[in-house]
């Protein structure tokens, strides 16, 4: 299954970001290595959400990151959710359904 981690962030999360950002960029790196996190990344214009893509058999791996991540524990993140993503059409879809 996939799962989309979605943060809201607020207008100094630009700014501030570089404080956190080695740390936020190793957590990152080692869910990936983990097989838990697929892609992640700030959305533009404006940049008000970050949205990472985790796959897995639970929301569990998630919604430990965010409970690690130094952009959540530093307050730059103002609200997270973990929603389940029922992807159907792509090679990587964890759910294909063809026409």
């Amino acid at each position: 299954m996939h799962f989309l981690l979605i943060y809201e962030v607020g207008p100094e999360y630009v700014e501030r970001r570089g404080e956190f950002r080695k740390e936020h960029l190793a957590l990152a790196w080692e869910a990936h290595q983990r097989g838990e996190l697929v892609l992640g990344g700030a959305v533009a214009d404006p940049v008000d959400m970050s949205i990472l893509l985790f796959q897995g058999e639970s929301p569990a791996a998630a919604q430990r990151f965010a409970a690690a991540d130094p952009y959540v524990l530093s307050g730059l993140v103002h609200r997270w959710s973990v929603r389940p993503w029922i992807t159907v059409v792509g090679a990587d879809a964890a759910t294909p359904v063809h026409g």
